[in-house]
């Protein structure tokens, strides 16, 4: 309806005043059909009469309505100044503009925003309320069978049974169930991790901290000096409860590893579970368990992200991966173009972009773990004893049955360098600094060499920095602590085979294993906490040992 037809037939709901019927103006009948009688002929021109001047009446008429126009353009102005801008913007997509034309009315219509005139005294409330009032298309119709389908079984489910918290919960909607699992991760995280938070912000301050962190840890060169933060001698550290006090098993612990981000520890062992524990040193509760049916664990470790669980067994080439946030066990029964018959050994790059697996023959595979396709192949003479990869994941450190190293580029997978292990018969471990300082190569005779990484890549005889000799058994585990400054290494051919050596000055520390006479029997597997002091060591008996460093953290 036109604006002038509309503003002389629609009556103003704030003033109530309403046009006079006889103002109205009425058609002229003089030229049509009169009332029941026969259509009257038109006047010839030379006859009609000139047209009449306007009456006093139709010029009262037309101002009686321009008056009343000024009028409610008045009282209009008067009520808006009382009104927020909410709720001038919902009268307007209610009853719409009055003053809008055609063309703007039907672009409303279309369902294009109409714009609001900002006004400087509206509060950030109301502007905030103005921009959340967006057009949103709802859905034509909704079927009510797909309510019925979202619902998920609890009960028969061994994953999910351990997240009822009652009865009733048998079963769950997947709304209610992602709710849960979100529950049950931030309690395990300990809250919502920083990864995990997709509207923080890095600030300019904490961009500039974290290159100076990269700076620090990538410098090298010989620092055989006294270290000014961990000194060495007598390492002050505690016992704790063990780490899997809450799920005892007497399976001997296959691998144990701390969450790159949070305070959780994983403990896995030969008979086919993975727990998870929440790490406080006293009662280091329980947060899940995984089984895997006639799957006896190998080795398990987490992603770089932590997000997902990777683990082998002894006897099968199938790979699981457990999706911590989604709560699915996937298997990985076979990988295109992997012809192993049993993947047992495997490492994951710090980046977190690939998998690599240690196969027969001295074959090592290079796997995406985000796909979990083989990207390429490389060989060694002999076999692989062990391998791993550099600080920066670009290269790929394999030690080889006949004491020699290979050092391999992971883009080109080319041989960068091949250098011996000086006194080593064949290798059994090997290991690299977080910092991109060191390598260490464990061998069969007891014996530790701690090697320049920077020597490692340009020559082929390179000089140890040190060699331990505190083992007299074959050295089968090594690791770094984060921050480079301990390098604990064990052997599982004999008891209290283990040691923690001081870096720089590459010395043992005198107190370790002997701590309030703890028995520590065969260790299998050790791991040091990213961030709070913790240190793991997981052996034959079943049990994941825990100590807590003074250096790091006050009792």
């Amino acid at each position: 309806m036109p604006p002038e037809r509309r503003s002389r037939t629609r009556p103003d709901r704030r003033t109530g005043v309403r046009l006079d019927r006889k103002s109205q103006m009425k058609p002229d009948r003089r030229a049509g059909a009169g009332p029941g009688g026969p259509p009257r002929k038109a006047a010839p021109s030379s006859q009609r009469k000139p047209p009449a001047r306007p009456s006093t009446a139709a010029a009262a008429i037309a101002v009686a309505a321009e008056e009343e126009r000024r009028l409610r353009q008045r009282n209009r102005q008067t009520l808006e100044k009382d009104k927020s801008a909410v709720e001038r913007y919902l009268e307007e997509l209610v009853f719409g503009d009055f003053e809008e034309d055609e063309d703007a009315l039907l672009r409303r219509l279309q369902g294009r925003r109409v714009q609001v005139q900002e006004d400087s005294g509206d509060s950030e409330v109301e502007d905030g309320a103005k921009d959340n009032f967006l057009f949103q298309k709802k859905p034509v119709w909704v079927d009510e069978d797909d309510e019925d389908d979202e619902m998920v079984d609890m009960k028969n489910n061994r994953f999910r049974k351990d997240m009822m918290k009652n009865a009733s919960e048998s079963k769950l909607s997947k709304d209610r169930l992602q709710k849960r699992l979100k529950e049950e991760f931030q309690h395990a995280m300990g809250g919502i991790p920083a990864w995990a938070e997709t509207n923080k912000r890095k600030t300019s301050s904490d961009d500039e901290s974290e290159e100076d962190e990269d700076d620090l840890l990538q410098r090298t060169g010989n620092f055989i000096s006294t270290s000014t933060s961990l000194p060495k001698g007598i390492l002050k550290m505690k016992n704790c409860q063990h780490a899997n006090a809450e799920r005892p098993t007497a399976a001997r612990i296959s691998s144990v590893q701390f969450h790159p981000r949070a305070q959780v520890v994983m403990v896995a062992s030969l008979d086919n579970a993975i727990s998870l524990f929440q790490v406080d040193g006293k009662t280091n509760p329980k947060i899940q368990s995984i089984y895997l049916e006639k799957f006896p664990i190998y080795k398990a470790c987490f992603s770089a992200n932590g997000e997902e669980v990777l683990a082998t067994s002894v006897h099968s080439k199938v790979l699981y991966v457990y999706d911590m946030l989604a709560g699915k066990l996937i298997p990985v029964h076979q990988v295109r173009g992997l012809k192993e018959k049993i993947v047992r050994s495997f490492e994951v790059s710090p980046d977190g972009s690939f998998l690599l697996i240690n196969g027969v023959a001295g074959y090592i595979h290079l796997l995406s773990v985000k796909t979990k396709e083989l990207i390429g192949s490389m060989k060694i003479n002999g076999r692989v004893a062990a391998s791993t990869f550099s600080s920066d994941s670009k290269k790929i450190y394999a030690s080889s049955g006949d004491g020699e190293v290979y050092v391999w580029d992971v883009n080109s997978r080319k041989c960068l360098n091949r250098f011996v292990d000086e006194g080593s018969l064949y290798g059994l471990s090997i290991a690299t600094s977080r910092n991109g300082q060191y390598v260490a190569c464990g061998s069969n005779c007891g014996v530790v060499n701690i090697y320049n990484q920077d020597s490692c890549l340009q020559e082929t005889n390179p000089k140890p920095i040190k060699a331990v000799m505190n083992l007299v058994t074959g050295v089968t585990s090594l690791t770094f602590n984060p921050t480079t400054e301990i390098l604990a290494i064990a052997s599982e051919e004999m008891k209290e085979a283990v040691r923690l050596v001081h870096l720089p000055s590459c010395t043992v520390f005198s107190n370790f294993p002997v701590v309030k006479k703890k028995t520590i029997s065969l260790v299998h597997t050790m791991d040091f906490s990213p961030r709070s002091g913790y240190f793991a060591l997981g052996n034959e008996k079943g049990k994941a040992l825990l100590y807590r460093l003074h250096h790091y953290s006050d009792f």
